[in-house]
């Protein structure tokens, strides 16, 4: 098990636990670590010419995200994730974000909404880089420090769990598909909107953008839920979250 491809771990710089994390967590987006496969920590040390116990660390990292769980005297399980599950985590999204991004836009002043404007220009820099990791990571950074200006904590860490749980397989295909950058570019549409104090554009701007979210989880493909709950409105995949 294992073969991962190579990827130059630079001990020193950060911690070689945390590098093997966001290296097993590029192999997931990338599709080499697939769900069901059951994968030894012996076999991915080898892959990364390391010693097992970081990437033991690293694999119970993903335990705690939900991306992966223990498999007695074998290893780890990358988790996987049905299509109904995919629907009930757009839909508590959607009944989350939709309604907090018209109530942020009523409270939140023009300076905090402005200071996640950096954030969404990077996400359609990594978009247009083809960067992945990057994409994900100021995404993630994006839509949380939003919610968190609406003072709620444990709305923050709920949003940021569905996150993890939901997350992106095979995200290579759709960026070489072009599928990214539209998606992207709704973060700065979403975000102008709201300096407008266009509350219910807004809603209805964050609402498409999760459709568009769980297009991707569906594999850039067939079907997709609304956000939200509502109707069920089914989407070609074309844009992502």
């Amino acid at each position: 098990m294992g073969h991962l491809k190579h990827r130059d771990l630079n001990v020193g710089r950060e911690r070689l636990r945390d590098q093997v994390s966001n290296a097993l967590r590029a192999a997931l987006i990338s599709g080499e670590l697939r769900p069901g496969e059951v994968y030894s920590a012996p076999a991915l040390a080898e892959d990364f010419g390391i010693s097992a116990t970081p990437v033991r660390e690293a694999m119970l990292d993903l335990v705690r995200e939900g991306l992966a769980e223990p498999v007695r005297n074998k290893g780890f399980r990358i988790t996987e994730v049905s299509e109904r599950d995919l629907d009930q985590y757009t839909e508590i999204r959607g009944l989350i974000e939709i309604p907090m991004v018209g109530r942020i836009t009523r409270s939140a002043t023009r300076e905090q909404l402005e200071a996640l404007r950096p954030v969404a220009e990077e996400i359609v820099r990594a978009a247009r880089a083809h960067d992945l990791i990057g994409y994900l990571e100021a995404d993630r950074q994006f839509h949380l420090s939003l919610l968190a200006l609406s003072g709620n904590d444990r709305l923050v860490e709920t949003v940021g769990d569905l996150r993890k749980r939901s997350r992106l397989y095979g995200l290579i295909a759709l960026d070489e598909r072009g599928e990214l950058i539209p998606s992207a570019e709704e973060h700065l549409e979403l975000l102008d909107l709201m300096l407008d104090g266009d509350a219910k554009r807004a809603e209805k701007c964050m609402a498409e953008h999760l459709g568009h979210v769980r297009s991707l989880w569906a594999g850039g493909g067939s079907s997709s839920s609304s956000a939200g709950g509502k109707g069920a409105a089914r989407r070609t995949g074309k844009r992502s979250g």
